[in-house]
């Protein structure tokens, strides 16, 4: 049995929009990044490339109809499957230094030396299984090679919800603790934590949802519901991850995290002040 590249005739009248909408964001982003210099921003932005080039290559397949070229097919189905694991590369970078930041490290379950390398070690985990599944089925013949290229994309993707879900999770306790501090951490208030925190939950909702449906999709199989039409791609995928993309160009997170070396000197001076002053009361008392 010979495998077939779409279940349907792809539209190349929503492949161009969307094209062109992630390719503007990216350019954002890559313009956001050097002025800023927030080079923890770069796996993101290889991710936006990714999405414009691979709606870019699924255009290309839609005026192939119905005789489309593999090397299209495989662009697309690569590119726009591993573009939101460079995503969240970047939103596990930016959690840590946001910790760092407002000098909170003991509100964090994980230490910030080490969040940033146990996510992103998971991440590209996840990124090589689903490009290894992904390659093996752009270039599959059979259903045999399809399902077995299906299985180390499911794989994959089991890995990327696993560490985000903990992702969110180690999110969430780190918020909690620092509303429950006494003072909500000194020498904080020009840092906007709490904004900063919201961000991060939109986008990280906006990527788990877009993976839960790419589990369903490779549970189903190539012929299941979800591969048969092709306006599920760009609901609950397309639509998420730019939707991500112009969420982190209007709240930037180099708007937060460029104060960090800043903000770290004056927490700094503040609690050295705050010692000086504790050991002149002490010393009047003794006195």
């Amino acid at each position: 049995m010979s495998y077939k590249l779409y279940n349907y005739d792809p539209s190349s009248g929503v492949a161009i929009p969307a094209a062109a909408l992630f390719g503007l964001a990216t350019v954002i982003h890559i313009v956001q990044m050097i002025r800023t210099r927030s080079w923890y921003m770069i796996p993101f932005t290889i991710g936006g490339v990714f999405e414009a080039i691979g709606y870019l290559c699924r255009y290309i397949n839609a005026t192939e109809t119905p005789n489309w070229q593999i090397t299209p097919y495989i662009g697309q189905s690569l590119l726009i499957l591993l573009a939101p694991a460079l995503f969240a590369a970047s939103i596990y970078m930016i959690l840590g230094r946001l910790i760092v930041a407002v000098n909170a490290s003991s509100n964090s379950i994980i230490r910030p030396s080490w969040l940033t390398k146990i996510f992103v070690i998971g991440d590209v985990l996840s990124f090589l299984m689903q490009c290894g599944g992904g390659g093996f089925l752009a270039s599959a013949k059979t259903q045999d090679k399809v399902d077995m290229g299906e299985h180390m994309i499911l794989g994959g993707l089991f890995v990327q919800v696993f560490f985000f879900g903990f992702f969110i999770i180690v999110s969430i306790i780190f918020h909690r603790r620092m509303l429950a501090s006494p003072m909500n951490y000194v020498g904080i208030c020009h840092i906007p934590w709490a904004r900063c925190m919201n961000v991060l939950y939109t986008v990280s909702c906006l990527i788990m949802i877009r993976s839960i449906y790419r589990v369903i999709e490779y549970v189903q199989g190539s012929g299941g519901y979800l591969q048969s039409k092709e306006a599920f791609v760009y609901v609950f995928d397309a639509a998420l991850m730019c939707a991500c993309c112009i969420v982190l160009v209007v709240l930037h997170p180099s708007k937060i995290l460029a104060e960090q070396g800043k903000q770290y000197q004056k927490t700094e001076d503040l609690e050295m002040l705050t010692n000086r002053y504790e050991a002149g009361r002490n010393y009047d008392v003794l006195s």
